[in-house]
């Protein structure tokens, strides 16, 4: 079935009974899109039960932490979703920049396990998805790769991560420790651009019909769990800054094209809050910029094309960020040297300094556009700017031995940072950034043509309805009719276990 045919009803019983049946046998029970928009209504026992249970375990109780509520000891829950307001001293900007936290997810420390899991759900309740059978097939640059199969290997079926051979090394790491044999994660040439030859191998996987592929790019469940789940969540954060300083406004949300299911995020902020939605691409790679192609190290947030979730006429500004900087400030922010700079000649708080190694190299690269945004508006104290750092620093330490590599260093010395600091943070302008016009959200839209119906055969009357709010506003229909059908599945798992 294609991406518009959308779950809403059970498809194949056969399938169906028989996962209720593994998941019952499992002890699987599935968290609905409401109580991962706000986990305190889960019942409080459930919620206390999760201080025993290892987030980084393949337990079926971690599918409750699926959202932005975690504590930093990842075993309780916050009531305010963690994040980091970054001073002036470090952006440069009177405007706040707040980043939220992906790194107190379960299981791979980047909130991509959201995304995996929003995909996956309507199919299991839904009976499209045999786990008992089939393969799901996750293709990615990274992180939701790590997602999908982490939520495969709780549900005890075959999860095949489909990426880039040349993503960064901790990943692969991640990977061989998780899945259930090394041929289920599968490299596809390239880099972080490489999206098309992933597009070509999950084509050949899908012959095969013990294979389900289940494509971020594609699938509007990645778009409505982040506007269900991480809308919300930053709603709170924003709100909380508000308690103490009412005259705030929300000024924008910043985040990388990447899947796009991260910008439905804007969508949702943007109808409460009239906040401005920039997507991030590579200066390296800028399609939506300037209808541009080329290759970058910014694992996580561009390619050579336009995902068919991304809600494109809803986007306000493109704004582009060089692999240069983000591989710079990765150095900078994670080396002893680097932080002293920051701390003792930049004046940049302790509390901050502490907080930078959140911070992997997508979640750079949104400061950077965030920061861009900021001076081209020329906000002010009382405005603020959100954004997410996806996943942490630790999952980028060979690319940082890398950088200092081509840089021709063995390590920082003072100069060096003074350096990083000058050209990467201190200089930053408001160059390679668009403020859109109704034509050039348009142009953007109708590069996601060449993808979409001439390569992968989506229909053209599908394609085009995307262009219009409305088609946007009638998806979330959808959340509260997955929601019914997790509930009602979650009685059968238990009654099957009677």
């Amino acid at each position: 079935m294609g991406p518009f045919d959308f779950p809403t009803e059970i498809d194949d019983q056969a399938v169906y009974r028989r996962t209720v049946s593994l998941l019952s046998e499992k002890g699987v029970t599935l968290p609905t899109f409401s109580q991962l928009a706000n986990p305190f209504t889960l019942p409080d026992a459930l919620r206390a039960s999760l201080r025993s249970v290892d987030a980084d375990a393949a337990d079926p109780a971690n599918l409750f932490r699926v959202h932005w509520y975690n504590a930093p000891d990842r075993k309780g829950f916050t009531e305010t979703p963690a994040h980091v307001v970054l001073p002036e001293s470090l952006t440069g900007v009177k405007a706040k920049i707040v980043v939220a936290l992906g790194a107190h997810f379960p299981m791979i420390n980047a909130h991509k396990v959201l995304a995996a899991y929003a995909c996956l759900a309507p199919r299991l309740v839904t009976g499209r998805f045999d786990p008992a059978r089939q393969r799901a097939i996750w293709p990615s640059t990274g992180n939701y790769c790590r997602g999908g199969v982490a939520i495969s290997r709780i549900l005890g079926c075959r999860g095949v991560a489909v990426l880039p051979e040349g993503m960064s090394q901790e990943r692969f790491d991640w990977l061989k420790a998780w899945v259930a044999d090394e041929g289920d994660i599968i490299r596809t040439p390239g880099t972080e651009s490489n999206v098309k030859e992933i597009y070509d191998k999950c084509a050949e996987l899908e012959r095969d019909p013990d294979n389900e592929i289940v494509n971020q790019f594609s699938e509007f469940g990645n778009y409505l769990g982040h506007y269900a789940c991480t809308g919300p969540a930053l709603e709170r954060v924003f709100d909380s800054l508000r308690e103490n300083e009412p005259d705030l406004e929300l000024a924008g949300f910043v985040a990388a094209s990447g899947s796009a299911g991260t910008l439905g995020t804007g969508d949702y902020l943007k109808e409460k809050t009239g906040a401005r939605i920039a997507v991030v691409e590579p200066v390296e790679c800028p399609t939506l910029l300037y209808n541009g192609y080329g290759e970058h190290n910014i694992q996580g947030i561009g390619d050579k094309h336009v995902p068919l979730i991304h809600n494109v006429t809803n986007t306000d500004f493109v704004i582009a960020v060089s692999d240069g900087a983000t591989d710079g400030l990765n150095v900078l922010f994670n080396t002893q040297e680097g932080q002293r700079h920051l701390a003792q000649r930049v004046g940049v708080p302790a509390q901050t300094v502490a907080a930078l190694h959140y911070f992997g190299l997508s979640s750079i690269c949104n400061i950077l556009a965030a920061i861009k945004m900021a001076r081209y508006l020329d906000l002010g104290e009382s405005n603020v700017i959100v954004t997410v750092a996806t996943d942490a620093a630790s999952m980028y330490e060979t690319e940082k031995q890398g950088t200092l590599a081509k840089l021709g260093w063995d390590s920082v010395d003072s100069d060096g940072a003074a350096q990083l600091y000058g050209a990467h943070l201190k200089a930053i302008a408001t160059d390679h950034l668009l403020e859109t016009s109704e034509i050039d959200r348009n142009r953007m839209f109708n590069l996601g043509y060449y993808t979409w119906v001439e390569q992968q055969g989506i229909p053209l009357d599908d394609f085009d309805r995307r262009r219009d709010q409305s088609f946007w506003h009638g998806l979330r229909d959808l959340i509260d009719t997955w929601d019914q059908l997790i509930i009602e599945f979650n009685k059968e798992t238990k009654a099957a276990a009677v």
